[in-house]
Formats: C-alpha cells, structure tokens, sequence
C-alpha cells in the first residue's frame, strides 16, 4: 500500500471522509523555530491533502459535500503511522499561487485566512494533479468566496484536467452505447418489417394455391 492510500485508510475513513487527493510537499523557506523550543519529533514527510464527507464525484444525486477541508498530515521518522495536523475549511482557503505560469514547476503557496506557506512538490506532476482537483472541488462545490487561483498553467484552470478528460470518457461511452441500442433497434426494428412481409407473402402464396387447387378440383 502506497503512502497516500494509507493516509486514505488510516487518518480520513475511520471518520467518513473521503480523501479527494494529497500531495508530498516539503517547505520552500525554513520555518522559524523559537531559540527555546526543544522536544523535536525528528525529520519528518509532509503531504497536504483534501478531503470531504458526503461527497462523490461521481453522485447520482449530485449532492454537496457536509464538509470539505485541507489537511497537513505528517509521518515522523522511524514510524508507520501518519499524524493529523492543522487542518483548514475549503472555505478558509484564499488564494492558490501556481508560481509560473509557463513551465511545469513543483513549487506553489497556499493563502488562507489565517497561515500562508510556500511549498514544494515532490514532483511538478504530482503538483498539477492535486491543482486540478483542488480547482475542480473548489468551482463545484463553493458557492461563495471562492479562492483566487494565479500563475497557474492553463491545463489546470482548462478543458485539460484530469477530471474533464475522464468526464468526457464517460460521456463519450454513454453515447457510443445510446448510438448503439438505436442502431440495433432500428435493426430489430427492419428485420421484424421483413418478417412480416414474409409472412404476407407465404399466406398470399397459400391462399392463391388453394383457390387454384379448388378450381382444379372442379
């Protein structure tokens, strides 16, 4: 089991949720430590991950999440476990920093209402996939302030996403299927007229047959 199926299972099932996507991050900048603090836990990974309770991408109903959040988890060294940290409403989130605009780049911030951090992806993919669900969950479900998403490439705010391209599948499929049905309808529907015409055709041929008989008979 991969690190982010087991944040899945382990920190946001037991409670209902529904982790939506979570990406490995690590600081841009040092944070700074108070000269007293001690007591450290060691080094540590970071993933920053968003979930929901009540949601499906997929729902019949189309129903709105009761709740969705960010959430920082983390897993100290030496540990199997991850560990819940803070966590903010979708609501609280301001703004999405994608840095640049014009190149694959790991590096974004996230604004809040109260905290600010700049990050770094493990990887810049890693980095789009999570933006293009965040922007997806973030125009689909907030009616209301709705963060800000800059310097961010044009396949994550497009038609390009991820999520598009498997609803355009979907879609794609479910027409194929309809086109199909009709297809074999109108089929069924040309072979039954043909049956019919058969079976005209041979009563008309008995009948005929027997009316020349009677009159052979004669």
């Amino acid at each position: 089991m991969n690190a982010k199926s087991a944040i899945s299972k382990e920190i946001f099932a037991p409670h209902d949720e529904r982790m939506l996507g979570a990406v490995q991050v690590k600081r841009r900048t040092k944070k700074k430590i108070p000269f007293l603090a001690t007591g450290g836990q060691g080094e540590y990974l970071t993933y920053i991950c968003l979930s929901a309770i009540c949601f499906s991408i997929c729902s019949v109903t189309n129903k709105k999440p009761a709740q969705a959040s960010i959430t920082k988890v983390k897993q100290f060294e030496g540990s199997t476990s991850f560990v819940r940290r803070t966590q903010w409403m979708l609501e609280q989130l301001r703004q999405v920093n994608g840095i640049d605009p014009n190149r694959d780049s790991p590096e974004f911030d996230l604004l809040f209402e109260n905290a600010f951090d700049q990050w770094v992806a493990n990887t810049a993919s890693e980095k789009c996939t999570f933006f293009q669900v965040l922007h997806h969950t973030c125009q689909r479900y907030l009616t209301d302030k709705k963060p800000e998403f800059i310097n961010c490439q044009s396949k994550i705010m497009g038609g390009n996403s991820i999520l598009h391209s498997a609803a355009d599948s979907v879609t794609s499929a479910v027409q194929k299927a309809s086109q199909a049905l009709n297809e074999r309808g109108e089929r069924l529907g040309r072979a039954e007229e043909k049956t019919e015409e058969l079976k005209n055709s041979a009563q008309q041929f008995a009948e005929t047959a027997h009316k020349v008989r009677f009159q052979q008979d004669k």
